[in-house]
Protein backbone atom coordinates (compact mmCIF):
# COMPACT_ATOMS: atom_id res chain seq x y z
CA UNK A 1 0.00 0.00 0.00
CA UNK A 2 2.83 2.22 0.82
CA UNK A 3 3.64 2.51 -3.03
CA UNK A 4 0.18 3.18 -4.18
CA UNK A 5 -0.93 5.66 -1.72
CA UNK A 6 0.36 8.40 -3.50
CA UNK A 7 -2.27 7.18 -6.56
CA UNK A 8 -5.16 7.14 -4.19
CA UNK A 9 -4.73 10.59 -2.79
CA UNK A 10 -4.22 11.37 -6.82
CA UNK A 11 -7.92 9.84 -7.39
CA UNK A 12 -9.56 11.83 -4.21
CA UNK A 13 -8.42 14.98 -5.27
CA UNK A 14 -9.26 14.54 -9.31
CA UNK A 15 -12.98 13.28 -7.53
CA UNK A 16 -13.10 16.46 -5.80
CA UNK A 17 -11.89 19.09 -8.01
CA UNK A 18 -14.92 17.74 -10.71
CA UNK A 19 -14.86 15.94 -13.97
CA UNK A 20 -11.26 15.83 -15.19
CA UNK A 21 -9.17 15.85 -18.50
CA UNK A 22 -8.04 12.81 -19.45
CA UNK A 23 -5.44 14.55 -21.74
CA UNK A 24 -1.87 12.60 -20.97
CA UNK A 25 0.80 14.59 -20.43
CA UNK A 26 3.29 14.39 -23.26
CA UNK A 27 6.25 12.78 -20.96
CA UNK A 28 5.46 11.16 -17.71
CA UNK A 29 7.49 10.06 -15.08
CA UNK A 30 7.18 6.19 -13.41
CA UNK A 31 5.10 6.90 -10.46
CA UNK A 32 2.81 9.70 -11.76
CA UNK A 33 -0.23 8.68 -12.95
CA UNK A 34 -2.09 10.55 -15.60
CA UNK A 35 -5.43 10.40 -17.55
CA UNK A 36 -7.31 7.12 -16.85
CA UNK A 37 -5.14 6.07 -14.94
CA UNK A 38 -5.40 8.39 -12.46
CA UNK A 39 -8.95 8.94 -11.84
CA UNK A 40 -9.54 4.80 -11.44
CA UNK A 41 -11.98 2.54 -13.45
CA UNK A 42 -15.53 0.96 -12.14
CA UNK A 43 -18.14 0.15 -14.05
CA UNK A 44 -22.45 0.67 -14.71
CA UNK A 45 -24.25 -2.00 -16.55
CA UNK A 46 -22.58 -3.23 -19.66
CA UNK A 47 -20.15 -0.06 -19.27
CA UNK A 48 -17.00 0.55 -17.73
CA UNK A 49 -16.53 3.90 -16.06
CA UNK A 50 -14.19 6.63 -15.01
CA UNK A 51 -14.66 8.10 -11.16
CA UNK A 52 -16.85 10.72 -13.08
CA UNK A 53 -19.58 8.14 -14.18
CA UNK A 54 -18.64 8.94 -18.02
CA UNK A 55 -18.16 5.55 -20.29
CA UNK A 56 -14.45 4.55 -20.71
CA UNK A 57 -13.92 2.10 -24.14
CA UNK A 58 -10.47 0.29 -23.72
CA UNK A 59 -8.03 -0.25 -26.68
CA UNK A 60 -4.61 -1.75 -26.31
CA UNK A 61 -2.28 -4.44 -26.40
CA UNK A 62 -1.03 -7.40 -24.38
CA UNK A 63 2.40 -7.76 -22.78
CA UNK A 64 3.14 -10.97 -21.13
CA UNK A 65 6.60 -12.31 -20.86
CA UNK A 66 6.53 -16.07 -20.88
CA UNK A 67 9.49 -17.31 -19.27
CA UNK A 68 11.86 -17.08 -15.95
CA UNK A 69 11.60 -14.44 -14.71
CA UNK A 70 7.49 -13.78 -15.83
CA UNK A 71 7.95 -9.85 -15.26
CA UNK A 72 6.50 -8.03 -18.39
CA UNK A 73 9.84 -5.68 -18.56
CA UNK A 74 12.46 -8.89 -18.66
CA UNK A 75 12.33 -8.55 -22.55
CA UNK A 76 12.81 -4.55 -22.48
CA UNK A 77 9.25 -3.13 -22.33
CA UNK A 78 9.51 0.18 -20.58
CA UNK A 79 8.83 3.54 -20.60
CA UNK A 80 9.73 4.08 -24.08
CA UNK A 81 6.84 2.03 -25.44
CA UNK A 82 4.62 3.06 -23.09
CA UNK A 83 4.92 6.51 -24.73
CA UNK A 84 4.60 5.21 -28.16
CA UNK A 85 1.33 3.02 -27.25
CA UNK A 86 0.22 6.60 -25.56
CA UNK A 87 0.94 8.82 -28.54
CA UNK A 88 -0.53 6.30 -30.96
CA UNK A 89 -4.29 6.25 -29.27
CA UNK A 90 -3.76 3.59 -26.83
CA UNK A 91 -5.14 3.46 -23.45
CA UNK A 92 -4.84 0.03 -21.60
CA UNK A 93 -1.99 -3.10 -21.90
CA UNK A 94 -3.05 -6.34 -20.48
CA UNK A 95 0.19 -7.29 -18.55
CA UNK A 96 0.69 -11.17 -17.94
CA UNK A 97 1.12 -12.05 -14.03
CA UNK A 98 2.19 -16.06 -13.91
CA UNK A 99 1.27 -18.30 -10.82
CA UNK A 100 4.90 -19.76 -10.89
CA UNK A 101 6.20 -16.59 -10.00
CA UNK A 102 3.69 -14.83 -7.78
CA UNK A 103 3.81 -18.15 -5.15
CA UNK A 104 6.82 -20.25 -6.07
CA UNK A 105 6.35 -23.07 -3.14
CA UNK A 106 2.81 -23.47 -1.99
CA UNK A 107 1.50 -20.85 0.58
CA UNK A 108 4.39 -18.88 -0.22
CA UNK A 109 4.23 -15.37 -2.10
CA UNK A 110 7.50 -13.64 -3.97
CA UNK A 111 6.09 -9.67 -3.43
CA UNK A 112 9.60 -8.92 -5.07
CA UNK A 113 7.94 -9.98 -8.59
CA UNK A 114 4.61 -8.63 -7.65
CA UNK A 115 6.70 -4.90 -7.22
CA UNK A 116 8.19 -5.92 -10.68
CA UNK A 117 4.43 -5.78 -11.69
CA UNK A 118 3.73 -3.21 -9.72
CA UNK A 119 6.89 -0.98 -11.66
CA UNK A 120 5.49 -1.72 -15.04
CA UNK A 121 1.55 -1.03 -14.01
CA UNK A 122 3.41 2.62 -12.76
CA UNK A 123 5.52 2.97 -16.12
CA UNK A 124 2.10 2.80 -17.94
CA UNK A 125 -0.19 4.71 -15.73
CA UNK A 126 2.80 7.52 -16.30
CA UNK A 127 1.42 7.69 -19.76
CA UNK A 128 -2.40 7.48 -19.19
CA UNK A 129 -2.30 3.74 -19.40
CA UNK A 130 -4.39 1.32 -17.18
CA UNK A 131 -3.55 -2.44 -16.66
CA UNK A 132 -5.48 -5.23 -16.43
CA UNK A 133 -3.98 -7.60 -14.97
CA UNK A 134 -3.79 -11.12 -15.97
CA UNK A 135 -3.37 -14.46 -14.76
CA UNK A 136 -2.01 -16.37 -17.60
CA UNK A 137 -1.51 -19.72 -18.57
CA UNK A 138 -1.10 -21.79 -21.95
CA UNK A 139 -1.15 -25.55 -21.46
CA UNK A 140 -0.98 -25.52 -18.08
CA UNK A 141 3.09 -25.88 -16.82
CA UNK A 142 6.65 -26.22 -18.74
CA UNK A 143 6.60 -29.71 -18.42
CA UNK A 144 3.70 -29.46 -21.15
CA UNK A 145 5.85 -26.82 -23.25
CA UNK A 146 3.82 -24.27 -21.75
CA UNK A 147 3.71 -21.96 -18.86
CA UNK A 148 1.35 -20.70 -15.48
CA UNK A 149 1.24 -23.16 -13.00
CA UNK A 150 4.63 -24.11 -10.35
CA UNK A 151 5.94 -26.96 -10.62
CA UNK A 152 4.40 -28.10 -7.43
CA UNK A 153 0.74 -28.35 -8.61
CA UNK A 154 1.87 -30.51 -11.33
CA UNK A 155 0.40 -33.31 -9.17
CA UNK A 156 2.72 -36.64 -9.79
CA UNK A 157 -0.27 -39.56 -9.17
CA UNK A 158 0.00 -43.41 -10.61
CA UNK A 159 -1.95 -42.26 -13.79
CA UNK A 160 0.27 -39.14 -14.47
CA UNK A 161 3.59 -41.55 -14.52
CA UNK A 162 2.06 -43.59 -16.82
CA UNK A 163 0.12 -40.94 -19.64
CA UNK A 164 1.86 -40.60 -22.23
CA UNK A 165 3.42 -36.50 -22.97
CA UNK A 166 4.44 -36.16 -26.27
CA UNK A 167 6.30 -32.87 -27.21
CA UNK A 168 3.59 -31.33 -29.33
CA UNK A 169 3.68 -27.78 -29.17
CA UNK A 170 1.29 -25.25 -29.00
CA UNK A 171 -1.69 -25.95 -29.53
CA UNK A 172 -1.06 -29.43 -30.14
CA UNK A 173 -0.18 -30.24 -26.55
CA UNK A 174 -4.06 -28.79 -25.80
CA UNK A 175 -5.96 -31.03 -28.68
CA UNK A 176 -3.56 -34.37 -28.00
CA UNK A 177 -1.59 -34.83 -24.81
CA UNK A 178 -3.30 -37.06 -22.39
CA UNK A 179 -0.70 -36.26 -19.37
CA UNK A 180 -1.87 -32.53 -19.83
CA UNK A 181 -5.72 -33.32 -20.04
CA UNK A 182 -5.17 -35.54 -16.53
CA UNK A 183 -3.34 -32.90 -14.89
CA UNK A 184 -6.13 -30.31 -16.07
CA UNK A 185 -8.80 -32.86 -14.50
CA UNK A 186 -6.97 -32.83 -11.23
CA UNK A 187 -7.09 -29.67 -11.18
CA UNK A 188 -10.80 -28.77 -11.79
CA UNK A 189 -11.45 -31.75 -8.76
CA UNK A 190 -9.25 -29.25 -6.46
CA UNK A 191 -6.92 -32.20 -6.07
CA UNK A 192 -4.82 -32.14 -3.08
CA UNK A 193 -0.79 -30.28 -3.42
CA UNK A 194 2.21 -31.71 -1.65
CA UNK A 195 1.28 -29.57 1.23
CA UNK A 196 -2.74 -30.89 1.51
CA UNK A 197 -4.42 -27.90 0.31
CA UNK A 198 -6.62 -28.03 -2.88
CA UNK A 199 -5.48 -26.77 -5.86
CA UNK A 200 -7.63 -24.26 -6.32
CA UNK A 201 -7.78 -23.43 -2.87
CA UNK A 202 -3.98 -22.24 -3.58
CA UNK A 203 -4.75 -20.18 -6.74
CA UNK A 204 -7.95 -18.56 -4.28
CA UNK A 205 -5.56 -18.28 -1.46
CA UNK A 206 -2.67 -16.66 -4.29
CA UNK A 207 -4.98 -14.51 -5.92
CA UNK A 208 -6.34 -12.97 -3.19
CA UNK A 209 -2.96 -12.28 -2.32
CA UNK A 210 -2.46 -10.65 -5.46
CA UNK A 211 -5.61 -8.72 -5.17
CA UNK A 212 -5.07 -7.31 -1.89
CA UNK A 213 -1.88 -6.12 -3.16
CA UNK A 214 -2.85 -4.47 -5.37
CA UNK A 215 -6.12 -2.66 -3.87
CA UNK A 216 -6.71 0.55 -4.18
CA UNK A 217 -4.27 1.50 -7.68
CA UNK A 218 -6.24 3.20 -9.73
CA UNK A 219 -3.79 2.49 -12.53
CA UNK A 220 -5.48 -1.38 -12.49
CA UNK A 221 -8.79 -1.55 -14.83
CA UNK A 222 -9.31 -5.25 -13.42
CA UNK A 223 -8.39 -8.47 -13.12
CA UNK A 224 -8.85 -11.54 -14.96
CA UNK A 225 -9.26 -14.65 -13.06
CA UNK A 226 -7.26 -17.52 -15.77
CA UNK A 227 -6.36 -16.94 -19.35
CA UNK A 228 -8.03 -19.50 -21.62
CA UNK A 229 -9.24 -21.96 -18.75
CA UNK A 230 -9.09 -25.57 -20.51
CA UNK A 231 -11.64 -28.77 -20.23
CA UNK A 232 -9.09 -31.19 -19.87
CA UNK A 233 -10.49 -34.34 -20.66
CA UNK A 234 -13.32 -33.14 -22.23
CA UNK A 235 -11.47 -30.47 -24.16
CA UNK A 236 -12.10 -31.88 -27.53
CA UNK A 237 -15.91 -32.34 -27.15
CA UNK A 238 -16.41 -28.46 -26.09
CA UNK A 239 -15.65 -26.57 -29.61
CA UNK A 240 -19.13 -27.68 -30.92
CA UNK A 241 -20.83 -24.90 -32.71
CA UNK A 242 -23.46 -23.05 -30.95
CA UNK A 243 -23.23 -25.93 -28.20
CA UNK A 244 -19.41 -25.54 -25.89
CA UNK A 245 -19.25 -27.68 -23.24
CA UNK A 246 -22.13 -27.17 -20.97
CA UNK A 247 -21.40 -29.77 -18.30
CA UNK A 248 -18.27 -28.19 -18.37
CA UNK A 249 -19.05 -24.74 -17.98
CA UNK A 250 -21.81 -25.36 -15.72
CA UNK A 251 -20.43 -27.30 -12.86
CA UNK A 252 -16.85 -27.69 -12.82
CA UNK A 253 -15.87 -23.65 -14.37
CA UNK A 254 -18.69 -22.13 -12.55
CA UNK A 255 -17.55 -23.94 -9.45
CA UNK A 256 -14.04 -22.69 -10.08
CA UNK A 257 -14.94 -19.11 -10.63
CA UNK A 258 -17.51 -19.37 -7.17
CA UNK A 259 -14.51 -20.34 -5.48
CA UNK A 260 -11.79 -18.28 -6.23
CA UNK A 261 -14.22 -14.55 -7.70
CA UNK A 262 -15.69 -14.35 -3.91
CA UNK A 263 -11.74 -14.61 -2.57
CA UNK A 264 -10.55 -12.25 -4.95
CA UNK A 265 -13.29 -9.40 -3.66
CA UNK A 266 -12.74 -10.13 -0.13
CA UNK A 267 -9.07 -8.60 -1.16
CA UNK A 268 -10.46 -5.83 -2.83
CA UNK A 269 -13.56 -4.62 -3.20
CA UNK A 270 -13.05 -1.85 -6.04
CA UNK A 271 -11.63 -3.81 -9.23
CA UNK A 272 -14.05 -5.23 -11.74
CA UNK A 273 -12.91 -9.57 -11.89
CA UNK A 274 -13.01 -10.48 -15.75
CA UNK A 275 -13.91 -14.52 -15.91
CA UNK A 276 -13.60 -16.32 -18.94
CA UNK A 277 -15.28 -19.04 -20.94
CA UNK A 278 -13.03 -21.95 -21.47
CA UNK A 279 -10.56 -21.77 -24.70
CA UNK A 280 -12.58 -23.23 -27.07
CA UNK A 281 -15.16 -20.60 -26.79
CA UNK A 282 -14.11 -18.86 -29.67
CA UNK A 283 -14.90 -22.43 -31.58
CA UNK A 284 -17.79 -22.76 -30.41
CA UNK A 285 -19.60 -18.89 -29.90
CA UNK A 286 -21.06 -20.42 -26.90
CA UNK A 287 -20.28 -20.65 -22.94
CA UNK A 288 -22.62 -22.02 -20.33
CA UNK A 289 -20.83 -20.23 -17.39
CA UNK A 290 -23.60 -19.84 -14.39
CA UNK A 291 -24.20 -17.00 -12.42
CA UNK A 292 -21.22 -15.61 -10.01
CA UNK A 293 -23.28 -13.62 -7.12
CA UNK A 294 -19.93 -11.30 -6.99
CA UNK A 295 -20.50 -7.49 -7.67
CA UNK A 296 -18.03 -5.92 -10.31
CA UNK A 297 -17.78 -8.80 -12.78
CA UNK A 298 -17.07 -8.35 -16.40
CA UNK A 299 -16.65 -11.03 -19.23
CA UNK A 300 -13.11 -11.00 -20.97
CA UNK A 301 -13.44 -13.14 -24.49
CA UNK A 302 -11.01 -13.98 -27.17
CA UNK A 303 -11.74 -14.08 -30.59
CA UNK A 304 -9.59 -16.22 -32.77
CA UNK A 305 -10.67 -16.92 -36.64
CA UNK A 306 -10.45 -20.57 -37.19
CA UNK A 307 -9.98 -20.89 -40.95
CA UNK A 308 -6.60 -18.41 -40.48
CA UNK A 309 -5.41 -20.20 -38.01
CA UNK A 310 -5.87 -24.00 -39.86
CA UNK A 311 -5.35 -22.22 -43.39
CA UNK A 312 -3.63 -19.44 -43.21
CA UNK A 313 -5.91 -17.39 -45.28
CA UNK A 314 -8.88 -15.33 -43.36
CA UNK A 315 -11.99 -16.39 -45.73
CA UNK A 316 -15.01 -16.31 -43.76
CA UNK A 317 -13.48 -14.92 -40.43
CA UNK A 318 -15.69 -11.64 -40.74
CA UNK A 319 -19.04 -14.38 -40.71
CA UNK A 320 -17.29 -16.20 -37.40
CA UNK A 321 -15.52 -13.50 -35.57
CA UNK A 322 -19.10 -11.61 -36.05
CA UNK A 323 -20.48 -14.84 -34.28
CA UNK A 324 -17.68 -14.80 -31.48
CA UNK A 325 -18.54 -10.98 -31.08
CA UNK A 326 -21.82 -11.48 -30.79
CA UNK A 327 -22.15 -14.15 -28.42
CA UNK A 328 -19.24 -12.54 -26.06
CA UNK A 329 -21.59 -9.45 -25.97
CA UNK A 330 -24.66 -11.57 -25.51
CA UNK A 331 -23.54 -13.46 -22.62
CA UNK A 332 -22.14 -10.21 -20.73
CA UNK A 333 -25.69 -8.23 -21.17
CA UNK A 334 -27.58 -10.65 -20.24
CA UNK A 335 -25.35 -11.10 -16.92
CA UNK A 336 -25.06 -6.99 -16.81
CA UNK A 337 -21.09 -6.85 -17.10
CA UNK A 338 -19.10 -4.92 -19.30
CA UNK A 339 -17.59 -6.80 -22.12
CA UNK A 340 -14.12 -6.88 -22.98
CA UNK A 341 -12.36 -8.77 -25.76
CA UNK A 342 -9.15 -9.42 -23.90
CA UNK A 343 -7.27 -11.38 -26.89
CA UNK A 344 -7.64 -11.36 -30.85
CA UNK A 345 -4.63 -10.89 -33.97
CA UNK A 346 -1.88 -12.80 -33.03
CA UNK A 347 -1.61 -12.52 -36.66
CA UNK A 348 0.23 -10.24 -39.78
CA UNK A 349 -3.63 -10.89 -41.69
CA UNK A 350 -3.79 -6.85 -41.70
CA UNK A 351 -7.58 -7.79 -43.80
CA UNK A 352 -8.58 -9.76 -40.49
CA UNK A 353 -6.68 -7.26 -37.80
CA UNK A 354 -9.31 -4.43 -39.41
CA UNK A 355 -12.02 -6.70 -39.62
CA UNK A 356 -11.64 -7.11 -35.75
CA UNK A 357 -11.50 -3.49 -34.98
CA UNK A 358 -14.59 -2.87 -36.98
CA UNK A 359 -16.54 -5.38 -35.48
CA UNK A 360 -15.54 -4.50 -31.91
CA UNK A 361 -16.33 -0.89 -33.34
CA UNK A 362 -20.12 -2.72 -33.99
CA UNK A 363 -20.60 -4.40 -31.14
CA UNK A 364 -19.30 -1.42 -28.85
CA UNK A 365 -16.44 -3.43 -27.01
CA UNK A 366 -13.15 -2.54 -26.10
CA UNK A 367 -10.01 -4.94 -26.85
CA UNK A 368 -6.36 -5.52 -26.01
CA UNK A 369 -4.75 -6.81 -29.21
CA UNK A 370 -2.34 -9.80 -28.99
CA UNK A 371 0.55 -8.63 -29.06
CA UNK A 372 2.79 -5.80 -28.55
CA UNK A 373 6.00 -8.29 -28.69
CA UNK A 374 6.76 -11.63 -30.69
CA UNK A 375 9.17 -14.24 -29.63
CA UNK A 376 5.80 -16.41 -27.87
CA UNK A 377 7.33 -19.54 -26.71
CA UNK A 378 3.56 -20.83 -26.88
CA UNK A 379 1.67 -19.55 -29.86
CA UNK A 380 1.02 -20.68 -33.59
CA UNK A 381 3.21 -17.55 -34.84
CA UNK A 382 5.76 -16.82 -32.30
CA UNK A 383 7.21 -13.70 -34.70
CA UNK A 384 4.12 -13.01 -36.82
CA UNK A 385 2.26 -11.58 -34.01
CA UNK A 386 4.33 -8.79 -32.75
CA UNK A 387 3.45 -4.64 -33.32
CA UNK A 388 7.36 -4.00 -31.92
CA UNK A 389 9.73 -6.73 -33.05
CA UNK A 390 11.96 -5.90 -30.27
CA UNK A 391 11.26 -3.66 -27.09
CA UNK A 392 14.40 -3.82 -26.02
CA UNK A 393 15.25 -1.03 -28.41
CA UNK A 394 13.31 1.81 -29.53
CA UNK A 395 9.80 1.72 -31.24
CA UNK A 396 10.69 3.11 -34.34
CA UNK A 397 11.61 2.60 -37.55
CA UNK A 398 11.89 -0.96 -38.68
CA UNK A 399 11.15 -1.66 -35.23
CA UNK A 400 7.73 -1.17 -35.85
CA UNK A 401 5.08 -3.31 -37.99
CA UNK A 402 3.74 0.32 -39.25
CA UNK A 403 0.87 -1.19 -41.30
CA UNK A 404 -0.64 -3.39 -38.25
CA UNK A 405 -0.10 -0.09 -36.26
CA UNK A 406 -2.36 1.63 -38.59
CA UNK A 407 -5.21 -1.20 -38.73
CA UNK A 408 -5.25 -1.08 -34.79
CA UNK A 409 -4.81 2.43 -34.21
CA UNK A 410 -8.00 3.63 -35.20
CA UNK A 411 -9.83 6.73 -33.87
CA UNK A 412 -12.27 6.00 -31.09
CA UNK A 413 -14.04 7.49 -28.37
CA UNK A 414 -11.68 6.80 -25.42
CA UNK A 415 -13.76 8.87 -22.53
CA UNK A 416 -17.63 9.57 -23.25
CA UNK A 417 -19.90 12.21 -20.88
CA UNK A 418 -23.10 9.97 -21.77
CA UNK A 419 -23.73 6.67 -23.41
CA UNK A 420 -22.54 5.83 -26.78
CA UNK A 421 -24.85 4.88 -29.81
CA UNK A 422 -22.68 4.18 -32.13
CA UNK A 423 -18.94 4.84 -33.34
CA UNK A 424 -17.08 3.65 -36.68
CA UNK A 425 -13.98 4.07 -38.43
CA UNK A 426 -13.90 3.23 -42.67
CA UNK A 427 -12.21 5.18 -45.49
CA UNK A 428 -11.05 7.80 -43.19
CA UNK A 429 -14.37 9.09 -41.76
CA UNK A 430 -14.60 8.44 -38.17
CA UNK A 431 -18.58 9.08 -36.75
CA UNK A 432 -19.53 9.13 -33.23
CA UNK A 433 -23.02 9.45 -31.72
CA UNK A 434 -24.01 9.59 -27.80
CA UNK A 435 -26.67 10.60 -25.52
CA UNK A 436 -25.85 12.86 -22.49
CA UNK A 437 -27.66 10.39 -20.27
CA UNK A 438 -25.63 8.44 -17.89
CA UNK A 439 -24.91 5.05 -18.72
CA UNK A 440 -26.43 4.27 -14.68
CA UNK A 441 -29.83 5.36 -16.67
CA UNK A 442 -29.74 8.12 -13.68
CA UNK A 443 -29.92 11.36 -15.22
CA UNK A 444 -27.71 13.50 -17.72
CA UNK A 445 -24.21 15.08 -18.28
CA UNK A 446 -24.64 18.88 -18.29
CA UNK A 447 -23.43 21.42 -19.99
CA UNK A 448 -19.11 21.74 -20.29
CA UNK A 449 -19.13 17.44 -19.42
CA UNK A 450 -15.97 16.72 -21.44
CA UNK A 451 -15.91 13.88 -23.65
CA UNK A 452 -12.52 12.58 -25.32
CA UNK A 453 -11.90 11.07 -28.41
CA UNK A 454 -8.29 9.34 -29.60
CA UNK A 455 -7.70 10.64 -33.12
CA UNK A 456 -4.13 8.82 -34.12
CA UNK A 457 -1.93 11.07 -36.18
CA UNK A 458 -1.29 7.94 -38.44
CA UNK A 459 -4.85 8.05 -40.09
CA UNK A 460 -4.65 11.77 -40.20
CA UNK A 461 -1.06 12.71 -41.36
CA UNK A 462 -1.91 16.03 -43.02
CA UNK A 463 -4.41 16.60 -40.48
CA UNK A 464 -8.31 16.23 -40.29
CA UNK A 465 -11.44 18.52 -39.80
CA UNK A 466 -14.69 18.18 -37.46
CA UNK A 467 -18.06 18.40 -37.70
CA UNK A 468 -19.89 18.04 -34.70
CA UNK A 469 -23.68 18.90 -33.18
CA UNK A 470 -24.67 18.59 -29.92
CA UNK A 471 -21.30 19.62 -28.28
CA UNK A 472 -18.22 22.54 -29.54
CA UNK A 473 -14.53 21.57 -30.13
CA UNK A 474 -12.65 22.33 -26.88
CA UNK A 475 -9.17 20.97 -28.46
CA UNK A 476 -6.64 22.64 -30.50
CA UNK A 477 -6.48 22.19 -34.13
CA UNK A 478 -5.48 18.52 -35.30
CA UNK A 479 -4.82 17.56 -31.59
CA UNK A 480 -4.39 13.68 -30.80
CA UNK A 481 -7.21 13.62 -28.51
CA UNK A 482 -10.37 15.44 -29.69
CA UNK A 483 -12.19 17.03 -26.53
CA UNK A 484 -15.85 17.53 -26.79
CA UNK A 485 -17.99 19.75 -24.36
CA UNK A 486 -21.89 19.06 -24.76
CA UNK A 487 -24.20 22.12 -25.10
CA UNK A 488 -26.59 23.28 -22.50
CA UNK A 489 -29.71 21.31 -23.08
CA UNK A 490 -27.65 18.38 -25.23
CA UNK A 491 -29.56 15.15 -25.28
CA UNK A 492 -27.58 14.22 -28.54
CA UNK A 493 -24.50 14.29 -29.68
CA UNK A 494 -22.64 13.74 -33.20
CA UNK A 495 -19.35 14.06 -34.24
CA UNK A 496 -17.95 13.46 -37.58
CA UNK A 497 -13.65 13.45 -38.46
CA UNK A 498 -12.17 13.68 -41.85
CA UNK A 499 -9.05 13.99 -43.47
CA UNK A 500 -7.91 17.93 -44.41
Amino acid sequence: MRRRLPLVLAAVAIALLGVPALVPTAAGTAGSPTGLAASGLSQAGRWITDSSGRVVILHGLNQVFKVPPYEPSANGFGDDDAAFLADNGFDAVRVGVIWAAVEPQPGVYDDTYLDSIADTVSTLAAHGIVSLLDFHQDMYNEKFQGEGAPAWAVINDPLSQILPNPALGFPGNYLLNPSEWHIWDLFWSNAKAPDGVGLQDHYAHMWAHVAAFFDGDPAVAGYEVMNEPWPGSLGLRCALPLVGCPIFDSTLLTSFYRRVVPAIRAADPTHTIYIEPNTLFTQSDRTNVGRIAVPKLGFAFHDYCSTLELLGNSVGCLQLDNLTVSSGNAYAQSHTMPPLITEFGATSDLGNLSEMVGLADKYRTGWLEWAYTGNDITSSSPDGQALVLDPSVPPTGANVLTDKLRALAEPYPQVVAGTPVSWSFANGVFRLTYRTARATGLGSFGAGAQTQVAVPAIQYPAGYHVTVSGADVTSGANAPRLLLAARPGALLVTVTVTAA
